[in-house]
């Protein structure tokens, strides 16, 4: 099978039922921001989840990427995996036993003093997850992309019907049938004042879920710990854990520093609101998670044949115009339906979206440009070149955050431009380098092109913006026809080899 759309065929696998599935959790973000949360309360749920994110690359610390090449290396991979996964259950159960004898002193650390419980609960969360990153790396560099979309799907689910009763149906019951069985029953538990509280407690039965899901393919393993290997592996990885945390660093680190660098009275409503237009971003963030799951074993898989580098040029195409397209499509649409799906008090922050939409694009195409250091075992320069962007997001972020009101550029404005230099930052020393290292000759034209065609559109329809909605409607489907027309015309021959196939085979 054409190996191209083999890694098509699995990003769809891998990325339908995730895309379906975390579709309906981002229907969380409307609940929270329709009257559950104020912008405040969910800034605070922004600043424990950029905590949990950067914590999660620590707890993991490149074992998943270690696995995937040791597992192609290595003659024994049932021992790649029983050492990987030994390693992380012996380092998340310290970090449980340290969270959990200090909760109240961490709290205090990150100015939280008022929920140590917070500590404890995103403690389990994060332990749970690392503890399942080893199986779920098994399950993707094995090819069983199925079984590891219903077990994200259903993890997914579960967080989004927690959520839903605790939420939504708890507070119907209580205020309207408080004298009913039912309301009876859910008064044991049911705290009307809780709602952030809600959120992580969902998440922390969903990170369980997934555990329970996954027990079957990890007590059936061979128990064994193989210590020359087990270095090997983090000599590997833990250039990857500094890139991880400085790729986690240029991605949440914004609403950290808005959270400590904007006026107390301002800072958690500044980052609730700026987290919510973040989300729009989603279609972007949903199809890049999807294509990585599929494509970092598919690399590695292609790393012997002798057209490889063939291939992962003409992989970049297709994923440049795929991510094009949906940024496109996202920005034409942006006001007549991706909006509504935020309260309109977290809506101040709309002209994030654009800047943070091509900010993503750009880290997409750095995901396939870095393959060169993952597959030539140089994974210090991906550490350094994230380090770069992180040093760019910091930097801009502290420059610009505090900034007062009469500067252009200001609050989440000053994060959301960070994030794009950053980004774009990364995305050309990763080329310049590769070039240099593992040089895979790509199409330059169609990767700066494609995407500054879709801005340009974009812009253009913006000067054509008109108040009558079908009328804005039209005027932006046109423009996204014409782009889908420019695409077709450029890659032409290989739709005319690719309907001629198609011909062949029902023919």
């Amino acid at each position: 099978m054409n190996p191209i759309k083999r890694l098509a065929g699995q990003t769809a696998i891998y990325g339908i039922p995730s895309i379906l599935t975390r579709f309906l959790n981002y229907l969380l973000v409307p609940l929270y921001t329709y009257g559950i949360l104020t912008p405040a309360e969910y800034g605070v749920v922004n600043v424990f989840y950029s905590y949990s994110a950067l914590l999660m690359v620590i707890l993991t610390y490149g074992m998943e990427t270690a696995f995937f090449r040791f597992s192609e290396t290595h003659p024994d991979r049932k021992m790649v995996f029983s050492t990987g996964l030994t390693s992380i259950l012996l380092t998340s159960a310290l970090f449980l036993i340290l969270t959990n004898l200090f909760p109240s002193t961490i709290a205090t650390w990150i100015d939280y003093s008022q929920y140590p419980v917070f500590i404890i609960w995103f403690a389990w969360i994060l332990a749970l997850d690392a503890i399942t990153a080893i199986p779920f790396a098994k399950l993707r560099a094995d090819n069983r992309p199925g079984r590891f979309a219903l077990v994200k799907s259903v993890s997914i689910l579960s967080n989004v019907f927690l959520n839903l009763f605790f939420l939504l149906l708890c507070p119907w019951i209580y205020q309207h049938h408080g004298e009913s069985f039912a309301g009876q029953l859910i008064d044991l538990f049911y705290r009307p004042d809780w709602a952030i509280e809600y959120i992580f407690i969902s998440n922390l039965i969903a990170s369980l879920v997934t555990l329970i899901m996954l027990l079957p393919q990890i007590v059936r393993i061979k128990w064994a710990f193989d210590p020359v290997l087990w270095r090997r592996m983090l000599i590997y990885a833990l250039p990857l854990l500094i890139a991880g945390m400085a790729g986690i660093v240029n991605e949440t680190f914004d609403r950290l520093l808005l959270r400590y660098l904007l006026p107390s009275d301002i800072a958690e409503d500044q980052v609730g609101i700026y987290s919510a237009c973040y989300k729009i971003a989603i279609l972007m963030v949903l199809f890049i998670q999807a294509y990585r799951f599929a494509a970092e074993p598919f690399f590695f898989a292609q790393m012997k044949n002798k057209d490889a580098k063939e291939v992962y040029a003409r992989v970049m195409d297709y994923f440049v115009i795929s991510v094009s397209l949906i940024f496109l499509v996202t920005m034409l649409y942006l006001d007549y339906v991706f909006i509504y799906f935020i309260g309109s008090e977290f809506r101040s922050a709309r002209n994030v979206i654009p800047i943070l939409m091509m900010a993503k694009l750009f880290l997409g195409v750095y995901f396939n440009i870095s393959i060169w250091y993952k597959l030539t075992g140089k994974t210090m320069w991906g550490a350094l070149i994230t380090i770069t962007g992180a040093i760019v997001s910091v930097g801009l972020n502290v420059y610009w955050i505090p900034r007062s009101p009469d500067h252009l550029i200001y609050g989440y404005m000053g994060s959301a431009w960070a994030t794009f230099f950053c980004y774009s930052t990364m995305m050309v020393l990763g080329y310049l380098i590769g070039q240099k290292y593992y040089p895979i000759r790509y199409n330059l034209r169609k990767l700066i092109g494609f995407p500054l065609l879709a801005a340009s559109i974009y812009i253009v329809s913006r000067i054509l913006a008109v108040e009558h909605t079908l009328s804005g409607i039209l005027i932006n489907t046109s423009l996204l026809i014409l782009f889908l027309a420019i695409i077709a015309f450029v890659e032409r021959k290989d739709m005319v080899s690719w309907w001629a196939s198609i011909r062949r085979k029902t023919g």
